[in-house]
């Protein structure tokens, strides 16, 4: 490992820390970098996944070229196709006229395809197509066409999980993952937390005039020790929020906490940003499901100590006037229902929810709170959710929430 040239693309890059994992896999770059290799690079949201393509790239014979980044998730599963690989003129209602598509324009060049696992079942044939022979065939046309690119691709998601449930291609795989970069998470870095907190609060103080924050021990130890599901992201938005609401420039571990989410008592763990753990779920229905088991918790044990304050206490009759609506007399002497009568009440509530707070109501009324949260804009919304913008995008038609 040339630990001279690993120190030379952090400062070209802008790379901070100085974990052993961060170093070999810049080591990787590095070297798969002057070949024509295909790259996937992995690793958890927010992690920096996305500065690799930029090494690979600036130290290759392509440097001279074209770099295009794309984000796979970002685009509607019926327009990807036309974007990737380009269309002609009346292949559908839109096309007014030719397009390269991406792979046509970055002839000669690099193409970054971040959340590649994104990508539909036929798109990723076509992508096979292209890594296989260079060839495809533009939407709408017959014409087989040419490009030689350079492929890097990047995900967050456990591709071999992903090819169990058949949502991603095995052979695209195994032709993406020729040269594998594993991206470590802010957690298993080390002394790194502390370097990128100084830089994001110095950064911060130099943009609005102020002086940087600092941390007392404690509050260093608390950084070292916490989850950070949303690794880099999470800390320099943290780092942000600190260095602009807190009134003192030196941040205990009190202070720090109140910024931290809990990962334990978070009621959706979509909401941290992170990479799910032991303990969370693998997509958001579950998520769904874990909320209502919850809500059913809950009035289970509502229901237990209704029940329990309605035998510590006497049935009282009393006469009850009934009024009808029609003719307007009073019967009297009905007797009420027996105490038991609030356990019904409890019980019909659960039943209620049972039937009415479906899924899929769940699921509208969370991503209408987050797009709210972010004034439709659909990118900040599904960052929120932790789902990709084409996921949100399809929700959104399916709920009928333009």
């Amino acid at each position: 490992m040339n630990l001279e040239e690993i120190q030379r693309m952090k400062q070209r890059f802008r790379i901070i820390g100085n974990s052993p994992e961060m170093n070999r896999a810049i080591d990787v770059a590095i070297q798969v970098a002057p070949t024509d290799l295909t790259v996937l690079i992995t690793g958890e949201s927010g992690a920096g996944k996305d500065v690799f393509p930029r090494i690979i790239h600036e130290n290759s014979l392509r440097k001279t070229k074209k770099f295009l980044a794309v984000n796979c998730g970002a685009i509607p599963e019926g327009t990807i196709d036309s974007e990737l690989f380009g269309h002609i003129k009346g292949a559908f209602t839109n096309a007014i006229s030719d397009r390269k598509g991406y792979f046509g324009e970055a002839d000669g060049g690099t193409i970054f395809l971040d959340e590649v696992a994104e990508l539909p079942l036929a798109t990723q044939a076509r992508l096979l197509r292209v890594l296989e022979s260079g060839e495809f065939i533009r939407v709408g046309s017959s014409t087989v066409e040419k490009t030689d690119v350079r492929i890097v691709a990047a995900t967050n998601v456990d591709l071999l999980k992903a090819i169990e449930q058949g949502r991603f291609r095995e052979d695209l795989f195994y032709r993406l993952s020729t040269i594998p970069i594993k991206v470590p998470p802010l957690r298993e870095r080390g002394a790194d937390v502390q370097l990128l907190f100084r830089k994001f609060a110095a950064d911060c103080a130099e943009k609005y005039r102020m002086p940087a924050i600092q941390l007392t021990e404690d509050a260093k130890q608390m950084l070292m020790t916490y989850h950070w599901p949303g690794n880099v992201r999470q800390l320099k938005n943290i780092t942000e929020q600190i260095s602009i609401m807190a009134t003192q420039r030196v941040i205990t571990a009190d202070m720090l906490h109140e910024y931290l989410p809990d990962r334990r008592t978070s009621m959706l763990p979509m909401l941290a940003g992170g990479q799910r753990q032991e303990n969370s779920f693998e997509n958001e229905r579950e998520i769904l499901y874990k909320v209502l088991f919850d809500m059913r918790r809950d009035i289970t044990d509502l229901k237990a100590q209704v029940n329990s304050m309605s035998q510590n206490q006497q049935p009282v009759q009393q006469p009850v006037s009934i009024i009808t609506p029609d003719e307007g007399t009073t019967v009297q002497n009905v007797a009420p229902r027996r105490n038991s009568s609030v356990d019904d009440d409890i019980q019909d509530t659960e039943v209620y929810v049972e039937e009415t707070l479906s899924l899929d109501e769940v699921e509208k009324d969370m991503i209408k709170r987050a797009l709210a949260k972010h004034g439709g804009k659909r990118r900040g919304a599904a960052a929120d959710l932790n789902i990709s913008e084409r996921t949100l995008y399809r929700k959104i038609k399916e709920y009928n929430l333009e």
